[in-house]
């Protein structure tokens, strides 16, 4: 029952909404309901992804391209794998939980997080279409600098008890 302890909170607070205020009990469900459809459409795809990449890509092999010693390989493909991508954040997670558990390197999946939030093709194409390529290239510099800084930063000052305990976690999803 103590799993279920947000959405229920969540419905008693949305029904509470709509009786206070039908209106904006009516607006609050329908992008909730638009929002869980969102999602429904988004997961299936990630997580059949995560099947085939749990099964396809051995942890050795895993180890060898994004470990603690794959080195600029790693970061490369880090960067390429979230840049990739298209999809909302969120999805990205459980993503990196596999990551964890197949043996890549903690600083790795940071820069696999942000590269997925910040530096996506899709997202760069429009930017170079839309603002032009002085914005859209200054913009994708910054972040890849930022990523990096922000990536070797966390790694460095996260003790190795902590990142253990992130990845024990990881282990149990």
């Amino acid at each position: 029952m103590k799993k279920y302890t947000f959405p229920i909170v969540t419905v008693a607070f949305m029904a509470a909404l709509y009786a206070f205020n039908s209106e904006i009990g009516s607006k609050a469900a329908g992008i909730a309901s638009s929002t869980f459809i969102e999602m429904l459409s988004i997961l299936p795809p990630v997580f059949i992804f995560l099947g085939l990449l749990d099964v396809w890509v051995p942890r050795e092999t895993m180890v060898k391209y994004l470990g603690d010693h794959s080195g600029i390989t790693g970061v490369i493909i880090s960067f390429m794998m979230g840049s990739a991508t298209a999809g909302p954040l969120y999805g990205a997670f459980p993503v990196a939980a596999l990551l964890m558990r197949k043996g890549a390197k903690f600083s790795n999946v940071l820069i696999f997080v942000g590269a997925w939030s910040t530096t996506k093709i899709p997202m760069f194409m429009f930017e170079y279409a839309a603002l032009g390529s002085k914005f859209a290239l200054t913009r994708l510099a910054v972040d890849v600098v930022g990523i990096l800084l922000i990536a070797n930063i966390i790694g460095k000052i996260v003790s190795k008890e902590k990142i253990a305990i992130i990845y024990k976690n990881a282990e149990n999803l």
